[in-house]
């Protein structure tokens, strides 16, 4: 009987396929980070000075340089087992019974989790840092002035304007949608189908992701899987810009034991486990805006 493999690599294309189709945070998803243990990630930010009059009698001004590291450890640490009765597996192929557990437990469970994470970690952070969410009643009369007021905010403290996204639910897109039915719009129409796309996924340049309500709550009681937390809000819309979050994914295991590796039972262990964290920058929280209901 063949041993277990460790199927995330095997799965890590098609894993991460999937994030970036279904996962609707994906785009805070932070790259090529260094570690400098196992779950401690070190950030070092520059403090410099500015110019001085040159003069042309030789030299020039020097400044100082000081170098400061922020650290971040990670605690997001999940995992599952299942039992799968030895008559489910395919032993000629252990891939596809490991594929199919896989794409089942990450498309109802882990990829939706990930984003009730994050949302509600960044709203976290955005509170613990001082800031205030926004409650104003949103309507299709004011939806595109409180938009054009976060953004004006955003630029005002230096906020890089490439490289926004606003998270919206449902709701609030379609008043973007009937909002800008009053502007000038150009509408896509397929010609050979006849199909109308009036998706709204770009706005003055900021990315609007219309993501599902039940992932953008204030605060989720992890203990099971997640729900929503007792006296949990509503996120409606969250202007954020990328550079100023930590998103991590740090470890993936994806393992199918056969029987015979363990003493559960005649059947297969399928275990998972993802270990990962979201940190709001404290130098750059005023790249986030978020409204609640």
């Amino acid at each position: 009987m063949a041993n277990a493999m460790n199927y995330a690599t095997q799965f890590s294309q098609e894993l991460a396929g999937k994030y970036a189709r279904e996962l609707f945070t994906a785009g805070l998803t932070t790259e090529n980070v260094v570690f400098t243990n196992a779950k401690t990630v070190k950030l070092p930010f520059l403090t410099l000075k500015g110019f001085k009059d040159h003069s042309r009698n030789g030299g020039f001004n020097r400044q100082d340089v000081q170098s400061e590291n922020e650290t971040f450890t990670l605690m997001h640490d999940r995992d599952v087992e299942f039992f799968v009765d030895t008559l489910d597996v395919d032993e000629t192929n252990q891939a596809a019974s490991a594929a199919n557990l896989t794409n089942t437990f990450e498309t109802e469970f882990a990829i939706p989790e990930t984003d009730a994470y994050r949302f509600s970690k960044l709203y976290q952070d955005f509170t613990v840092l001082g800031g205030e969410a926004d409650e104003t009643v949103i309507t299709e009369s004011n939806v595109l002035d409180i938009f054009d007021e976060y953004m004006q905010e955003m630029t005002e403290k230096e906020v890089p304007l490439d490289g926004r996204i606003l998270y919206v639910t449902p709701g609030v897109c379609k008043l973007f949608r009937k909002a800008a039915g009053e502007l000038q719009t150009s509408i896509q129409v397929d010609g050979a189908t006849g199909k109308l796309d009036r998706n709204i996924t770009m706005l003055d340049g900021v990315q609007i992701v219309e993501a599902a309500p039940g992932r953008m709550k204030t605060a989720y009681d992890f203990s099971d899987g997640f729900t929503p937390a007792a006296g949990a809000k509503q996120i409606d819309m969250l202007l954020v810009h990328p550079k100023s979050v930590l998103a991590v994914n740090k470890h993936s295991y994806i393992k199918l034991w056969p029987e015979g590796t363990h003493t559960q039972g005649d059947g297969w262990l399928y275990q998972n486990r993802q270990f990962g964290d979201l940190f709001l920058i404290a130098s750059r929280s005023d790249g986030v805006m978020v409204h609640i209901s």
